[in-house]
């Protein structure tokens, strides 16, 4: 018989104390690996004066981008099934998922192990015929993708935590390889203090060497301490009703990010191909390396929102739930707002960062200052999507993603670049398929209220929303 441990603070403390404890140490690890990801790109900047190791980066970006849906998707699953099963009080079956996670997790990272020993070179030569191009991507590459384990477990241990409300525990790994990885960037790069100077390879191995860090401590933290939730292998064998549950919000989830890869790679072809701009292809990895210090806090505290509201709704509180979404609203609008007016206002001092000599200030300018204009509408999507994963009902998140990046930004950009040839001209794309998300959304939203929210309102005796 399964003992009940004590209630669950994401049942009983106020919202607004809730957001704030659990999101706050998650918004601080994130932005930590968001500056890494900025200190990354400008040591690699560096390796040479024309620019190729920075582009040969951005071309990667999609399959590290399509690593990170399938990890970061199959922990949203986890999470939101965790979370939900804590809230129904069944906590074997929160066991259950969190194993039955890890597993798949692990089976994820052999996979793009495969991926990484067969596919890597065709997929550069798509971009580029410039031999030292093609090395610089194919180096880089192949070392984290035949050492992404790391990366998978990693998050797969992270959500267990932040299913439970333990995000003090989950900044803690996470800080630890970001700042791993800060630190053997130059190291590695350049050659440094007696170590071997790598280059663009020496950039990979300190990106792997985080997530390992990241990962022995996020295991650590999980299997020796007391919590709610307990993880065993011993005698594992693949449940499929967890895998199932698993993947009715994680998979979703893994096409909608995966979406991104996809998009990315289609931004690549349109600028490098149909622009004939390879600067653009730059100017776009910055602008992504940027972007992340603004949405990567948001994501931290949606991260948190979700855990709270998919535990409310397993336990049937809709005013705790509508409560924790609408103060998730406010303040990702807030943040997308200051993240506008940084964008608009200082452009030529951020690209300047990356770009000593100045060729891409221009370019970057105007394009930092016409893609920024979706960041508010960007806020109110991302805010919606939240509470789709979290009710379960990753399949609209994923249509969504679909619509706006598949449907609209990418034949948007097409059509600009063919119309136009200007690389300027392809940017506004990003305002366009903002605008198609909102709508759609919108209107799961109204389906979502109509249903699901309409049911556990009526079995909540406060159910007014908060």
């Amino acid at each position: 018989m399964e003992k009940a441990p004590k209630e669950n603070k994401m049942g009983v403390m106020p919202v607004g104390k809730l957001m704030f404890s659990m999101s706050l140490p998650m918004v601080i690890s994130m932005l930590v690996q968001a500056l890494y990801n900025v200190v990354d790109s400008i040591f690699v900047s560096r390796i040479d004066e024309n620019g190729e190791a920075l582009t040969a980066v951005g071309l990667a970006y999609p399959i590290q981008l399509l690593m990170l849906a399938v990890a970061i998707g199959t922990a949203v699953g986890m999470n939101s099934l965790m979370s939900r099963r804590l809230g129904e009080k069944r906590f074997d079956e929160a066991n259950s998922a969190a194993s039955n996670g890890l597993f798949l997790e692990l089976v994820s990272a052999l996979v793009f192990l495969v991926l990484g020993l067969t596919v890597i070179g065709p997929f550069f030569h798509i971009f580029t015929d410039k031999p030292e191009l093609y090395s610089l991507g194919v180096k880089y590459l192949r070392i984290c993708m035949l050492f992404g384990v790391g990366l998978f477990i990693h998050l797969g241990f992270d959500r267990i935590l932040q299913s439970m409300g333990k995000t003090v525990l989950s900044m803690v790994a996470q800080l630890a390889g970001a700042i791993v990885n800060i630190v053997f960037d130059p190291l590695l790069i350049f050659g440094l203090l007696g170590f071997p100077r790598l280059g663009i390879a020496g950039a990979a191995i300190a990106t792997v060497m985080g997530q390992w860090v990241s990962m022995v401590i996020a295991m650590l933290l999980v299997i020796r301490g007391e919590h709610e939730i307990k993880v065993s292998f011993r005698g594992f064998r693949p449940n499929g009703e967890s895998i199932k549950e698993i993947y009715r919000v994680g998979l979703p989830s893994i096409i909608m990010q995966g979406i991104g890869s996809v998009m990315n790679t289609g931004m690549n072809f349109v600028l490098s191909r149909l622009i004939t701009d390879e600067m653009g292809v730059a100017v776009m990895s910055i602008y992504y390396k940027m972007q992340s210090i603004i949405f990567m806090p948001l994501f931290g505290i949606t991260n948190a929102s979700m855990s709270i509201i998919a535990f409310n709704f397993g336990a049937k509180n809709y005013r705790r739930l509508m409560g924790t979404w609408k103060r998730t609203l406010v303040v990702c609008v807030l943040i997308m707002l200051f993240g506008l007016i940084m964008f608009q206002l200082f452009p030529a001092q951020i690209v300047h960062v990356f770009d000593e000599k100045g060729t891409l200030s221009d370019a970057g300018i105007r394009a930092f200052r016409t893609i920024s204009l979706h960041f508010p509408i960007a806020a109110v999507c991302i805010s919606m999507g939240t509470l789709f994963q979290a009710t379960g009902k990753g399949f609209y998140s994923m249509i969504v993603s679909l619509m706006r990046q598949l449907f609209a930004l990418l034949p948007a950009a097409a059509i600009l670049a063919l119309l136009t040839h200007r690389l300027d001209a392809v940017w506004w794309s990003f305002l366009i398929a903002e605008v198609v998300s909102l709508t759609v959304s919108s209107l799961y939203m109204l389906k979502l209220n109509r249903n699901e929210l309409a049911e556990i309102r009526g079995l909540d005796p406060e159910g007014s929303p908060a």
